[in-house]
C-alpha cells in the first residue's frame, strides 16, 4: 500500500473496518515521519537545550507532534479544496501523484467500492474523478478537519499542563502556542 507517498497506490489486503483502521495507522506513522517529526523534535530540543526538566521536554514534544500531525490534515484537506494559486502548489497534486491522504482513507470507509479505483493508482484520469466523486458524497474532509482538531486539541493540552512558572510573560508564550493549534487548522493556504 501506498498511502502518503510514491506513485503505485495499493490499498489492499482485508476487509472492513480493520484494514481501514490499519490504512490511517499507517498514513498518520508516515505522517508523522514526513511533517511532525521535524516539529515535534524541534520542540523538545527546544527544551532541552533551556534546561528543562524530562516532563517539560515530554510535553513541548508532544505539543509539536500533535501540530506538525494537524498541519498536515489541513494541507491534505486543502490539496482537495484549496485554490491552486495560494496553496503554491497545483491542487489535487496528491491525488494527481497517487498519494493516498486522510480525505480519501475516510471516504473509503464510507464507499468500500473506492479501494479498487484507489488500487489501479490514478494513472486515468477517469479514476480521479471517481474518487472525487466519491470524496464529495463522503464525510472524508470532514472527518479529517475533525481529526486535524483533535490534534490541534491535544498540542493544546501539552501547553495547558506545562508546570507554572514565576516568569510574567510565560502566560503569554502559552497563549501564543496555544493561538497556533487554532490558526494551523484555520489556515486556509
Amino acid at each position: 500500500m501506498e498511502v502518503a507517498s510514491g506513485r503505485k497506490t495499493i490499498v489492499g489486503g482485508q476487509r472492513g473496518s480493520e484494514n481501514s483502521h490499519r490504512c490511517m495507522e499507517y498514513y498518520l506513522q508516515k505522517t508523522y515521519y514526513k511533517t511532525a517529526s521535524l516539529i515535534s523534535n524541534s520542540c523538545k530540543a527546544i527544551a532541552l537545550l533551556a534546561g528543562q526538566t524530562a516532563e517539560v521536554s515530554t510535553l513541548a514534544y508532544e505539543y509539536g507532534k500533535n501540530v506538525g500531525l494537524a498541519f498536515q490534515l489541513i494541507d491534505d484537506v486543502l490539496d482537495f479544496t484549496g485554490a491552486s494559486t495560494s496553496l503554491g502548489k497545483g491542487s489535487l497534486s496528491y491525488i494527481y501523484h497517487g498519494i493516498v491522504t486522510a480525505p480519501i482513507l475516510f471516504a473509503m470507509e464510507e464507499f468500500p467500492q473506492l479501494r479498487a479505483v484507489v488500487n489501479r493508482g490514478f494513472e486515468d484520469h477517469a479514476d480521479v474523478d471517481l474518487a472525487l466523486d466519491y470524496l464529495g458524497k463522503s464525510q472524508g474532509i470532514q472527518r479529517t478537519q475533525e481529526l486535524a482538531a483533535k490534534h490541534a486539541t491535544l498540542a493544546a493540552a501539552a501547553i495547558d499542563s506545562l508546570p507554572e512558572s514565576d516568569d510574567e510573560d510565560v502566560p503569554r508564550s502559552r497563549r501564543a502556542l496555544v493561538d497556533l493549534t487554532q490558526r494551523v487548522i484555520t489556515r486556509t493556504k
